[in-house]
């Protein structure tokens, strides 16, 4: 009799008899938005790619007893640390860029992420520079003047698949910052690409000190 008076005072009462649960799925399964849960998939599965690269330059690199070291501290290393400044630069205005978006500042947001998209293509700019000069200087895919024919194949295959990633990321936040700017899309597709984002600054994180660091000519 007390069930039958409970479910009785519920149903006059017009309150839900069982509250959904924010994890059973529908629009925003895990409890969260289905765009930001495709971007966080997608970072998963890139992440994996990225880290097989990395294992796979990490293991050539110690199992060649004559592996090249071509990166002078000056310019090479240099240069490469600009690159890397202007990567995490990029970064911190995509955070601004972000923040702006959900206090509903359109106009601010659209400029941090253009300041976000100068710092992706004075890297992009600086990286193929630096392809030019080693290409000039006679590394190819399978062949180098220094040391074992793989340092080419595995360093252009490393970097150039971020440097993609990062021209892809410029051209997604021109996209954002039209449709955003317009009034089209709303904060979070805004988080979304921030995402996309600092994934490929960390990215970049590992393969600078990999890559460069542990690379330098000495003397």
């Amino acid at each position: 009799m007390a069930t039958q008076d409970f479910a009785s005072h519920a149903g006059h009462s017009g309150a839900p008899a069982a509250a959904e649960s924010a994890w059973s799925g529908g629009g925003s399964p895990f409890a969260i938005g289905s765009k930001k849960l495709g971007m966080w998939l997608f970072i998963v599965s890139d992440a994996i790619t990225f880290s097989a690269l990395l294992m796979a330059y990490s293991y050539v690199r110690v199992a060649s007893a004559d592996w090249p070291t071509p990166f002078h501290f000056y310019p090479s290393v240099i240069k490469a640390t600009v690159m890397t400044f202007f990567l995490l630069s990029s970064s911190v205005t995509m955070v601004m860029a972000v923040r702006a978006a959900k206090l509903g500042e359109r106009a601010s947001a659209v400029k941090w992420i253009l300041g976000t998209m100068a710092g992706g293509l004075a890297f992009i700019v600086l990286h193929a520079i630096e392809w030019a000069d080693l290409i000039h200087e006679g590394v190819r895919l399978f062949q180098n003047p220094w040391g074992s024919p793989l340092f080419g194949a595995s360093f252009f295959t490393l970097t150039g698949l971020h440097m993609t990633h990062v021209a892809v990321g410029v051209t997604y936040l021109g996209v954002i910052a039209v449709l955003f700017g317009s009034g089209r899309l709303d904060a979070e597709v805004v988080e979304v690409s921030g995402l996309y984002w600092h994934f490929v600054d960390l990215v970049w994180m590992f393969i600078f000190p990999l890559v460069y660091l542990l690379s330098v000519k000495m003397g």
